[in-house]
């Protein structure tokens, strides 16, 4: 006769697999209701169902340690705050991070999977310094893994951390009509990026939302640049009908716009609001003037993947590939933004 499993007492009791794994390791106070806790005894029970202390023993044997391998942490202005916030989060549960870097050289990629498995690490997360579609290096095990700020090629076959760019794009909008502008111009990222495309599908959301057609001659591709922000920058302002608003694909675009309306004596904020997105650092805040901006959730991110493997690590299951986990882009309100000057 079959042996009965944690997933067969989950099934009978109605839970998830990690509930019947907290009851069974002693943790499931502060995690379970008494109700739950007497459901999944009574149904391992009705299925004479004991736990492998074998097994159970395996798992226990763990090194502490969470790999976190990334393509350019050197050269990002963000990486920082996604391994403090990874470090962070794993300290919190006794654990370290061992940090590896690949500079998107598929040869020191491998060798630095070879590394974590080596080290028989905790759990990987694997972080890209910008959001896109990326294949995981082979060797890195789906059920112990964590992508941040990326996406696997194919939906659904490792969990992932992002934030939650459309949202943050609807943000950077409702920021300038929650201040009484209308006329607003949407400077976007570089054409078929991912997150440019989000933050641009949100902007237009939140336009849709509150009734404003977006002019097509105030709807550009900008790029990312500061060079590509001034050059869009003057082509919407150098008009005889001019937006009062602009929402920037990322704050080196802000600031190309904040150097256009200088260059065409367009006063900032009280002729025109710019609103940036990145909260970057050495920039946003120091610009004149200071630029409200939509901020990426860097640190939360590093600390909400290593946060997910160590959960299922604590449960005995398989980290949850069912769908990314989207982090809110917080507003970042500073100077650049007014009510627009009626006339």
């Amino acid at each position: 006769m079959k042996r009965p499993t944690a997933r067969d007492v989950a099934e009978l009791a109605g839970v998830s697999r990690a509930a019947v794994s907290f009851v069974f390791s002693g943790r499931a106070a502060g995690n379970l209701s008494a109700e739950t806790q007497k459901r999944i005894k009574e149904a391992a029970d009705q299925l004479d169902y004991r736990p492998d202390e074998v097994a159970r023993s395996l798992r226990k044997t763990r090194s502490a340690v969470i790999g976190l391998l990334s393509d350019e942490i050197a050269t990002s202005p963000f990486a920082g705050r996604m391994v403090l916030g990874a470090m962070e989060a794993a300290r919190e549960r006794g654990h370290q991070v061992l940090l590896l870097e690949s500079r998107l050289d598929p040869a020191a990629e491998a060798e630095a999977v070879a590394e974590l498995r080596a080290r028989r690490v905790d759990g990987i997360v694997y972080a890209a310094m910008s959001m896109r579609r990326t294949a995981v290096p082979e060797g890195i095990d789906p059920a112990r893994a964590v992508l941040a700020n990326c996406l696997p090629r194919e939906p659904g076959s490792y969990a992932c951390v992002v934030a939650d760019e459309r949202a943050g794009g609807r943000s950077a909008v409702e920021v300038l009509i929650e201040a009484g502008h209308r006329e607003i111009a949407l400077l976007g990222g570089e054409k078929g990026d991912l997150a440019a495309s989000d933050r641009a599908r949100g902007a237009t959301d939140g336009l849709r939302a509150a009734g404003i057609v977006a002019r097509e001659e105030w709807t550009l591709h900008a790029g990312w640049q500061i060079d590509e922000g001034y050059a869009a920058a003057v082509r919407v302002l150098d008009q005889a009908v001019r937006p009062t608003g602009l929402v920037c694909a990322n704050d080196r675009v802000a600031t190309g716009a904040l150097l256009a309306a200088a260059r065409l004596g367009i006063d900032v904020p009280h002729e025109l609001s710019v609103v940036g997105y990145d909260d970057q650092d050495q920039m946003a805040g120091h610009l004149v003037p200071a630029l409200t901006t939509i901020a990426l959730p860097h640190h939360e991110m590093g600390a909400t993947a290593v946060r997910t493997l160590l959960d299922a690590a604590d449960a005995g299951v398989d980290v949850d590939r069912s769908g990314a986990h989207l982090l809110t882009c917080p507003v970042i309100t500073r100077d650049s933004v007014r009510p627009p000057r009626r006339t």
